[in-house]
């Protein structure tokens, strides 16, 4: 690029008109180094040193025109967090020059003019060993190899507890907002196909899109201010000799764990991931990591297998949590032992000063990630959502016999909820439910709960509002009553739907299989074709498959019932 010989698409290559050479006031030494190899380009040259409050602090003063006068160009100090030093940054752009002093070619002479430049213009009230000694000591319990898991470990725990915590206020105004937007639509627009086009299909897929955005700005926000104080690069480091035995860098430490959240901006955030075969890895395995879409079928199914044992369901629900991580680690290991073979590079990462984070800029941060999200899961999950709206209420049909006796005889609560058991049996994807079942039923799933899992396939938290409609005729999950009698639902011979054997089988289906369309068309873009994206799908839904048709009948053989 310096060299004028390429350039972007759509543009001729030419040599810059000029460069603008950015050096970090803390680590001024090595900065320099690159300032000396840009200046033998013979370019016009302008030197920006931000971060110079932090340096004050640490007893640190540059003196800008001696820098100028050394360099032979311009020189700006400057804050990008405070604004100081912007209002004439331009002008000092405009004022930049083809610099007069440059160092030798070999990598001796640059680093040696380096420190010379640092020593004529620098001056400090603290000695540099002294800083350093700082960080280091703080370094040395954060990188350790006992204390800095475990120092990692408890920081991991706050944060999930805090976006758990934190979370639940604000998705549940959300849920209520939607839910009132669609009675306020159904209370002005006739019954018909599009009142229930726009509350059953538009509004419940926004919604659904919605809803998880408190969870995923919680975490960016809360990874903005680990990564301000500069603790998430140590984590990286602390990471890195857990993920490596899997041919996983360090580096995949943040997407794995923003995939927590969603593995949409997880999948995304692997493009910092510097090997190709690494990063193609990650991205085929993020969604391994439980999202939050996953949460309503794990309280389901841990509620229904431990029964008024609280402690062993959360048990269970942090058991799917390590689950998914495993089998993720291990689907890497496979990825990079057969269709990703390859050395891994050595991380190599510049662990940053610690520093007091910046709230504001954490704010920003979380905003603009969430807002990402949005854009690219938005329209596509609303475009699922409508489709399986449409197959959920398609075709129309007239209530049954027993429903009519009912209506006539008073009970209309009942009369609707057999009608709609009947009208989603019917539907398109009732239908579609009894078409597939000879395909889950050595899984032990009956046509009700093959019908949840194929709807599943658009977004993973539908099930339960499924599951709900089609044993209850209700999608009101938070009535006691529906989710008492889902529990309790029985097939069509009479035997209950949720056994424990199939319980457990479903738990590990929703672990691993892939459950999410969205999440299909971003690797596509971010793995660079649709061939990665089959593969992903391909190898966690028969994986999910295989291992909860090991589970189930290895329950049914042990005599569980």
């Amino acid at each position: 690029m310096l060299e004028g010989s390429v350039a972007p698409v759509g543009h001729d290559a030419a040599s810059p008109d000029c460069l603008v050479v950015v050096a970090d006031a803390t680590n001024l030494p090595r900065s320099l180094a690159l300032v000396g190899e840009a200046a033998r380009r013979r370019l016009p040259m302008c030197v920006v040193i931000n971060r110079v409050d932090v340096a004050r602090r640490r007893g640190l003063s540059l003196d800008a025109e001696a820098l100028s006068a050394e360099l032979g160009c311009s020189v700006q100090l400057v804050s990008a967090r405070t604004g100081e030093g912007f209002d004439t940054l331009v002008a000092t752009i405009d004022a930049a020059t083809i610099p007069t002093a440059a160092p030798g070619p070999s990598t001796d002479d640059i680093e040696r003019w380096a420190d010379e430049v640092f020593v004529a213009a620098a001056a400090g009230d603290e000695p540099a060993a002294a800083r350093v000694s700082k960080t280091d000591a703080a370094d040395r319990a954060l990188l350790n190899p006992i204390v800095g898991p475990l120092i990692f470990a408890a920081v991991m725990a706050g944060l999930f507890w805090a976006i758990f915590k934190l979370a639940t206020i604000p998705m549940d105004l959300i849920d209520g907002a939607f839910g009132w937007m669609a009675d306020a639509i159904a209370g002005v627009l006739p019954p018909g196909a599009i009142s229930d086009l726009l509350t059953g299909g538009v509004i419940s897929g926004v919604g659904a899109t919605v809803i998880f955005v408190p969870q995923i700005f919680i975490l960016f926000f809360l990874l903005a201010l680990l990564e301000d104080t500069g603790y998430l690069a140590r984590a990286a480091f602390v990471i890195d000799r857990w993920l490596r035995p899997f041919g996983l860098p360090g580096h995949a430490f943040v997407p794995l764990l923003s995939s927590h959240a969603c593995a949409l901006p997880g999948i995304i955030a692997c493009r910092a991931i510097p090997g190709r075969r690494e990063r193609l890895a990650a991205i085929l395995v993020a969604p391994f990591m439980s999202c939050t879409a996953r949460i309503p079928v794990y309280v389901l199914l841990t509620t229904l297998l431990f029964r008024d044992q609280p402690l062993l369901a959360g048990l269970a629900f942090m058991g799917c949590y390590v689950f998914g991580a495993v089998a993720g680690l291990l689907s890497a290991l496979v990825a990079r032992l057969t269709l990703l073979r390859g050395r891994s590079a050595p991380m190599a990462l510049e662990l940053p000063d610690y520093r007091r984070p910046s709230v504001v800029d954490a704010l920003r941060s979380a905003g603009a990630r969430s807002w990402m999200f949005l854009k690219k899961a938005g329209g596509v999950i609303l475009a699922i959502s409508i489709v399986l709206w449409w197959l959920s209420s398609y075709p129309k049909v007239a209530p049954p016999a027993e429903a009519e006796t009912l209506r006539a005889a008073g009970q209309v609560e009942q009369a609707d909820r057999i009608g709609a058991r009947y009208a989603a049996s019917e539907s398109y994807a009732g239908r579609l439910g009894r078409t597939a079942q000879p395909l889950f039923e050595p899984l032990g799933y009956d046509w009700q709960l093959t019908v949840g899992v194929i709807t599943s396939f658009a977004a993973r938290e539908v099930f339960v509002s499924t599951m709900a409609v089609v044993t209850q005729g209700s999608d009101d999950t938070e009535d006691d009553g529906v989710l008492a009698g889902l529990a309790s639902a029985e097939r069509t011979d009479g035997t209950p739907i949720f056994t424990t054997a199939v319980a457990w089988s479903l738990l590990v289906y929703y672990v691993l299989a892939m459950q999410c369309l969205p999440t299909l068309v971003v690797t596509a873009r971010e793995a660079g074709g649709v061939r990665w994206a089959l593969l992903q799908f391909a190898w966690m839904s028969g994986l999910a498959y295989v291992l909860a048709l090991v589970t189930y009948q290895a329950l049914r053989a042990m005599g569980v019932p």
